[in-house]
């Protein structure tokens, strides 16, 4: 049986009907670049997370690059951020002039290690970007612990991770600012590129607001220079008709988690990662923690042993189950981001979840006949040796 890694058709074509009637909405109003639709979203956002502003841009991406601006991030400036993470991070740091600090990995929650941060903080350090990756809060605790002592700015990098939660906290309103991505492979997909960000901080917002149009206020009178970071009225329309079915995509999400986690456990060799590895130890299975409400982007193995991640993608590949590797490089190890406190071979846990993570379908219309064909391969392969 073929299982993809991600069946967008089967969640939106589902869905046809109002996403069809939401198109012709902004087809017949023609009001396409931010208006009514843009601010229904943000409004809905803004009461889903408990914001008090929630701002839509363009992509997560340009969310992450507007918080930056909006903190006045820039040249000189350090900000402390995961190894172990998608590009964007790191990218729009060096986008504003700043320099990315790359902080180790923690191999539970494959989050920002806060004692390896706290190590790195320099004079310079204005800014901590914790991310939290594939559903699952960072220790914000000991974030919010070290942004105090230091006076950092913190941009939670909540990419992965709308809906989820620390300590009952919505992500994305403990820092200073969070930001959101609409990815159509997003727990909350748009039909193209959108994201927003959220604050609580209005004077943190009204500036975010004025750089998402390139910095005029009023329209042809630039005060600083901003972008064109506006979030599409038609993007925003779509993902209104989809936030009033999130819920079941998360219950979904969590039931499909909860399913492999029951079934994988059972076989020889598996241990959750909040267990103590031991020699036999073949198969390492993400978990959630009590502090944290996940809400399972991503259903992330960690597979033991030199080469045997890639030898069960391969045989994956060749049952037709479909899986990814995130992230194969870490940050510290781009050859776009030369710093001589790293070398490639630094940074020792994030470098292993990179040769180990392997993550597998958990999309909400997942079918149980689906899942136990994933669960078929994988014990297929730790029979195998």
């Amino acid at each position: 049986m073929a299982v993809p890694l991600l069946d967008l058709n089967a969640q939106n074509l589902a869905l046809e009907t109002e996403l069809t009637a939401a198109f012709a909405r902004v087809l017949h109003h023609g009001q396409f670049i931010l208006g009514k639709e843009v601010t229904l979203l943000e409004e809905a956002l803004a009461r889903f997370t408990g914001a008090r502003h929630a701002i839509g841009t363009s992509s997560g991406t340009d969310a992450i690059l507007l918080a930056l601006m909006a903190a006045g991030i820039g040249p000189g400036d350090e900000v402390l951020c995961p190894t172990y993470t998608f590009f964007a991070t790191a990218g729009c740091v060096a986008r504003v002039g700043a320099k990315p600090v790359f902080v180790e990995a923690d191999a539970v929650t494959f989050n920002m290690d806060p004692v390896d941060a706290a190590r790195r903080i320099t004079p310079r350090t204005k800014a901590i970007i914790p991310v939290h990756l594939f559903g699952q809060a960072a220790a914000m605790d000991e974030v919010m612990a070290l942004a105090q002592q230091h006076s950092l700015t913190v941009i939670e990098d909540a990419a992965q991770s709308m809906g989820a939660a620390y300590r009952e906290r919505q992500l994305g309103t403990i820092g200073h600012a969070g930001v959101f991505s609409f990815f159509p492979s997003k727990n909350l997909g748009a039909l193209g590129d959108a994201g927003m960000l959220v604050t609580n901080d209005d004077a943190f917002a009204e500036q975010a607001r004025l750089l998402r149009t390139h910095g005029s206020k009023p329209k042809y009178y630039h005060k600083v220079v901003g972008g064109n970071f506006r979030l599409d009225a038609l993007q925003a329309a779509l993902l209104g008709v989809k936030l009033t079915h999130y819920a079941s995509y998360t219950r979904r999400r969590r039931e499909n988690a909860a399913y492999y986690t029951e079934q994988l456990r059972q076989l020889p060799g598996v241990l959750l990662a909040t267990e103590e590895a031991a020699a036999n130890t073949k198969l390492i299975l993400p978990v959630a923690l009590p502090t944290n409400e996940h809400i399972w982007n991503q259903y992330t193995l960690r597979v033991i042993g030199a080469g045997r991640r890639d030898a069960l993608r391969a045989l994956s590949e060749n049952r037709k189950v479909g899986t990814e590797i995130y992230y194969p490089v870490p940050m510290h190890a781009q050859e776009c981001f030369p710093d001589d406190r790293f070398a490639p071979s630094d940074l020792p846990v994030a470098m292993r979840l990179a040769s180990e993570a392997l993550s597998v379908p958990v999309f909400p219309e997942l079918t149980r006949a689906q899942a136990d064909e994933v669960v078929a391969v994988i014990r297929d392969f730790l029979a195998a040796g």
